[in-house]
């Protein structure tokens, strides 16, 4: 069993990156984190997420969290990528960002957050940035 999380260099993708990690060590479990892209990425781009994902896996490293990291260019959405993962390696839980919202936007989720949440084949945790 593992943990997926879904992960992008934004507050909301460090802010679940923090937690599954957490969680992989109570739980002494793997962590899968998973990475989409749309294959399309400038070489700037993929430099960018290669140094992100370097300090990724150092930060991992120097916790001890056993880890694996997917990234996936197959031209699914997220929400596909994250839940194919997780039912592929039987994940425990699932651990995505969530944005803040304006008070219209709060009416409705976002369609990839909702979507994992109803399909996923395991308990979801949904976490948001601390205020700054």
């Amino acid at each position: 069993m593992a943990i997926v999380v879904g992960y992008l260099a934004t507050p909301e993708g460090r802010a679940a990156l923090e937690t599954a990690a957490e969680e992989a060590q109570r739980r002494t479990e793997r962590l899968v984190v998973v990475v989409s892209g749309r294959g399309d990425e400038t070489d700037e781009q993929r430099r960018e997420l290669d140094v992100a994902l370097d300090g990724v896996r150092a930060e991992l490293d120097a916790r001890g969290v056993a880890h694996e990291l997917r990234v996936l260019t197959r031209g699914r959405d997220v929400a596909e990528d994250l839940i194919g993962t997780a039912e592929e390696v039987r994940a425990a839980l699932i651990v995505i960002g969530l944005r803040r919202r304006s008070p219209i936007g709060k009416l409705i989720l976002g369609a990839n957050a909702q979507r994992i949440l109803l399909d996923a084949p395991c308990p979801v945790l949904a976490v948001k940035p601390a205020a700054t």
